[in-house]
């Protein structure tokens, strides 16, 4: 894996001193000499081996900094391009990840100076070319490999599909970065998204309920069945802020599966399951009662178990109201913070009546089976006539915030 900074300006290496030969006729016993002559400090020409194309014609001679094949350059380090006997026509200097480093030539086109700091860990090409004196172009090439980054000085995006899958029509693109982002800007650039057809959609940053950074991307409505769609993290290279660098180059594809999309009416008791715009059921419920009413808004679905043990205090309810379930079978996690859509055989006579959980939506084991064999990773479950809204970053509640909000979130509005 390459490892590799984002490009930073700084301030730019002033040009060395040329020196030239010139020729002086000396009235000496009819002796021809020859006088070295240095130029004024300051002086943008540079030269090597040569003059700076004012001289005798020959070929251009072109000299990089630093030199080919050299390793553990410091980050720090200046890359100069130097001509003599002619003028610079065109210096790259790029690596993978990073991409094309900035610089620019001096008046005259004797050299070229880069004007941003080099990324960590990564070989860098350089390619120049020149015409000499004599009219003729020379190109030369060159590599070198900058210093490896010490771990304390990257990071990484933990993303959420993966190459080659199938997932629902709700689930956005998601990625949460393992060390805080400074410079969102920067990172956000290397992020792409790309769809076929071809479908308007836009990135968003927030904090995950862990605290950490978080960058997500989906369109205005839900993905169309049927799209493929590639996520590209060109991470190699970025300067996140704070001396961070990333470490990262993916190319993931997946495709959008059917739209398997439920409807929860809280006040009804009812979940209407449709495939494809066309109802499959209509199944009665139980969500939860007062004071622990089910989230309200749009949730995705997150995972699938067939067994889980749920036990109230590992999502914060103790005292009164704790429970421990035992093993709960056909669980359709919806948030981390702990709802899901499950087998609730103890509130059997409540489904369709009342309302009677601590928030998770409850039916029969066998509609409960039914509605586990249909969801997928990423399908849609809207709650309506609740009370709060679930949070965006309480699993992709992304959906719950109006598309201008959405678009606003982004770092480079």
């Amino acid at each position: 894996m390459q490892r590799a900074s984002a490009l930073r300006s700084h301030a730019g290496q002033s040009p060395g001193r040329r020196r030239g030969i010139r020729a002086a006729a000396l009235a000496a016993a009819g002796v021809m000499a020859l006088a070295a002559c240095s130029s004024a400090a300051g002086s943008d020409s540079t030269s090597a081996g040569g003059d700076d194309g004012k001289g005798a014609s020959g070929p251009a001679k072109i000299a990089i900094t630093p030199a080919s094949d050299t390793s553990a350059v410091p980050v720090d380090k200046t890359v100069t391009v130097r001509v003599g006997s002619g003028k610079l026509t065109s210096v790259k200097v790029i690596a993978p990840g990073p991409g094309t480093l900035d610089g620019s030539f001096s008046k005259n086109k004797g050299s070229w100076t880069s004007g941003a700091e080099l990324a960590p860990g990564v070989t860098y090409t350089v390619e120049a070319s020149a015409t000499g004196s004599d009219g003729k172009t020379v190109t030369e090439h060159s590599s070198f490999t900058t210093a490896e980054p010490s771990k304390a000085q990257t990071f990484v995006g933990e993303y959420n599909v993966d190459k080659g899958s199938t997932v629902g029509v709700a689930l956005p693109v998601s990625i949460v970065f393992n060390k805080p982002i400074h410079d969102k800007a920067a990172v956000e650039r290397r992020l792409s998204v790309t769809a076929s057809p071809v479908v308007e959609g836009a990135w968003s940053w927030m904090k995950d309920r862990n605290g950490k950074d978080r960058i997500d991307y989906r369109p205005e409505n839900y993905w169309t069945s049927g799209t493929k769609v590639t996520l590209r993290m060109n991470l190699d290279g970025v300067d996140a802020g704070g001396g961070l660098y990333g470490t990262q180059t993916r190319k993931i594809d997946f495709t959008v599966g059917s739209a398997v999309v439920s409807t929860v009416d809280v006040v009804k008791k009812t979940m209407t399951v449709t495939k494809d715009g066309k109802k499959l059921r209509t199944l009665p419920v139980s969500t939860g009662k007062k004071t622990f009413e089910t989230w309200n808004g749009t949730m995705v679905v997150l995972s699938k178990v067939p067994t889980i043990r749920m036990d109230s205090s590992t999502v914060g309810i103790f005292g009164p109201d704790a429970y421990d379930l035992g093993e709960v079978k056909w669980d359709v996690q919806l948030t981390p913070s702990g709802t899901y859509a499950h087998a609730a055989p103890w509130n059997e006579g409540k489904f369709g009546v009342v309302n009677g959980s601590h928030g998770c939506i409850g039916m029969s084991t066998k509609n409960a089976k039914w509605f586990y064999d249909q969801l997928h990773y990423g399908d849609p479950v809207t709650v309506i006539k609740s009370k709060e809204t679930v949070a965006t970053n309480n699993g992709y509640g992304d959906w719950n915030v109006d598309w201008a909000e959405w678009q606003a979130g982004s770092a480079l509005k």
